[in-house]
């Protein structure tokens, strides 16, 4: 289990640290901390643990009105201030908390295929996204490049590892392959792959399929944002950033996580598991089923060979 790692988001919630966190877990992903005795206590417990910390950008709160910054916006202004709202959280993270990584959403703005009807997508702004009509394949290559280059600078000068996570991705991403050559090119930069929101595009968006990008694009992952959710039959969502429990039926509207981690650790055998979910849904004992069913499908699928027994099974065989 020292591949998992668990979220603390919006400060350092004590009592789901002492239930989600495990001895031997690698680290844990912390976003929007406000308060100085949070973040403290986070630095002072990865010294005294010895885990690893990772970000989610931002890791302050209160610098912008948006959570995300919009390097890919078509604005220069827009786009400028973006990149200076980065450079300052990292030079904060270099000399107060040295994460291991710093996640930032991409694209950001999100590109919308026009075919899509996104109504049921979570923005907070409607700054976040714009429509693939409006921004060309030629103008996001160019700036994503753009960004590949200047993460990759600010890497070695601060000392981390750039993570991408998928927001909503359009054909540009999952059609062609301009951004596989970047990250070819750029080997610092490293991906996130998120099962709970490619799961839901997938259920809103009748040209994509989750488990072509997974395929395509788990190699050059370094974590894994691991939750689920259900969908019913009208579309609606429905458990959102719910734990993922072997339990859950894809034909009951569950994503089909089993199949997305067997994809992923065939394709990268040191990919990292973050549990971005709401363990406060589910018991104790299912809390444990999660960690050792997804420790279990991991290890096999790496071709390791352990098998973890669930809490399920082994009820069963005690019986």
């Amino acid at each position: 289990m020292n591949r998992f790692l668990i979220g603390q988001y919006a400060g350092f919630d004590e009592k789901k640290y002492k239930r989600d966190f495990r001895d031997g877990f690698y680290g844990i992903e912390a976003c929007l901390f406000s308060a100085p005795e949070d973040i403290a206590k986070l630095v002072g417990e990865s010294k005294r643990r010895g885990f690893r910390i990772g970000v989610h950008f931002p890791f302050r709160s209160g610098f912008s009105p948006l959570r995300d910054a919009l390097f890919l916006s078509s604005d220069d202004e827009i786009r400028a201030n973006a990149y200076a709202y980065i450079e300052n959280e990292l030079a904060y993270l270099s000399a107060s908390v040295q994460p291991e990584y710093v996640l930032f959403h991409y694209p950001k703005p999100v590109i919308l295929d026009d075919r899509v009807d996104w109504e049921k997508w979570r923005f907070y702004d409607s700054a976040e996204y714009m429509y693939e009509s409006a921004c060309s394949f030629e103008e996001t290559a160019a700036k994503s490049e753009e960004l590949f280059q200047w993460l990759t600078e600010k890497s070695v000068q601060y000392g981390f590892v750039p993570v991408l996570e998928f927001d909503a991705l359009n054909r540009y991403v999952y059609e062609a392959d301009f951004l596989e050559s970047l990250l070819v090119r750029y080997p610092a930069i490293k991906l996130c792959l998120d099962t709970g929101r490619l799961f839901f595009q997938e259920k809103l968006d009748p040209h994509f399929r989750a488990k072509e990008v997974i395929k395509k694009y788990a190699k050059y992952a370094a974590t894994i944002h691991l939750w689920t959710l259900r969908v019913n039959e009208e579309g609606d969502l429905q458990h959102y950033h719910y734990p993922v429990l072997p339990d859950q039926n894809p034909a009951d509207g569950w994503a089909p996580i089993e199949e997305y981690l067997n994809i992923i650790a065939a394709e990268n055998d040191s990919v990292r598991i973050m549990f971005e979910h709401r363990s406060d849904l589910i018991a104790d004992e299912q809390l444990e089923s999660c960690y050792a069913w997804v420790a279990g499908i991991i290890d096999k699928s790496a071709g390791k060979g352990a098998v973890v027994e669930t809490l399920q099974e082994r009820e069963e065989r005690e019986q």
